[in-house]
This record gives structure tokens, sequence and C-alpha cells, in this order.
């Protein structure tokens, strides 16, 4: 079983608004994550909330169980991947496929690619590529959760993904979403231009 973990901890200073909520098809970014993390290997999710928790909360219906409050969310996006990892001690998995709300302009069959991947090699660690650049979201297998628990906040993740690059899997994709960081307005309104007026 995998565990699918959304990242929405961070401040959205330069968006001016929770990246989580703002809209695309219909819903929000948040809930368009969660729609394409539905997948038969996935057993378990979590969204982590921090800086906008209330505001998330309150527009986004969550299950009960699915929240994880990260309290330390100003250490940066490491912090909220520790909070998912303690969040997930009890739960028995074999690799957190890692998703950020800034990058959400993916399809289920990217999901699907990266689990696949994945089961072939159990214990790598996966990711996508665009035009032979790297994106997300990323698999990390259970044996490194201690290492990303104990990655410095400077670097993050990046840390692990650099000390294990033997055990990288990048799997091409012709979705550019998975290269595409949504994180201020002047990308949000070049990404999805309001309807002209004529």
């Amino acid at each position: 079983m995998l565990a699918a973990v959304i990242l929405t901890g961070g401040e959205s200073r330069r968006m001016g608004s929770p990246k989580a909520l703002l809209p695309y098809r219909g819903r929000t970014f948040l809930e368009h994550l969660l729609e394409i993390t539905v997948h038969p290997r996935i057993g378990v999710r979590r969204v982590v909330t921090g800086a906008s928790h209330t505001e998330i909360i309150h527009r986004v219906s969550l299950p009960p169980g699915l929240v994880v409050m990260n309290r330390q969310w100003q250490r940066g996006q490491l912090s909220s991947i520790r909070a998912a990892i303690e969040s997930l001690r009890a739960v028995d998995t074999e690799g957190m496929l890692v998703a950020l709300v800034d990058h959400p302009l993916i399809g289920t069959g990217v999901i699907a690619a990266l689990i696949e991947a994945f089961d072939r090699s159990p214990g790598s660690i996966v990711l996508p590529t665009w035009r032979s650049r790297r994106g997300h979201p990323l698999i990390f297998p259970s044996r490194l959760y201690s290492e990303l628990y104990a990655a410095p906040d400077d670097v993050g993740a990046r840390s692990v993904v650099w000390a294990h690059k033997k055990d990288v899997i990048e799997v091409p994709t012709d979705e550019e979403g998975v290269v595409l960081d949504i994180d201020d307005r002047a990308t949000f309104d070049r990404l999805f231009p309001p309807p002209s007026r004529s």
C-alpha cells in the first residue's frame, strides 16, 4: 500500500491567497489533486495544512483523519513532509507519493505511470520528467522516511534524492504540468487567462 501526501502548508505570500483554494476546472487545486490521487495502490491519503489551515478546512470538505496540521509550517516544505511521516507511523506503507499543491496541472495518467514504475522497482525514488526536466510528484520508498525526516531544512527532500542518485527512476511524460510551479499571481493569470470581453 502507498500513501499519497498533498502539501498545502505554505503561506502563499506571492500568490496573495491560499494556492490550495485556487480554481481549476470547476474545483480547487486541492480538490483536483485529491481526485487524481485515487488509485488502487493508494490506501491512505494525507493533506498537510499550515498557514491557511482554517480557510482550507472551511472551504473544502475533507474527511476526518485526512488533514494533518503542520504547526511548524514556517520552517518550510520539509516540515510538512515530517508532519506527514509522523501521521503515517502507525500505517504500514511501502512508499509515499508527495504532491505539491502548486503543481496541480497533472492527471491520473502521471500518477498511474509513477506507481507502475515504483512497483517494478520497489525501494526506488520515482519522479516524472518533461523534456528531461525533473518535476513533481515524487514517490519515496518507506525505507527513506527516516532520512527525509532528518534532512536539513534548507535543502529539504532534494538532499535525499541527491544522496540516492543511483536509486532514482525517471518517468518521462508529455504532461508539462509536472514542471509548472504556480507560485504567484502572474503565473496563475498567464496559465488561466480570464475570458476576453467583446
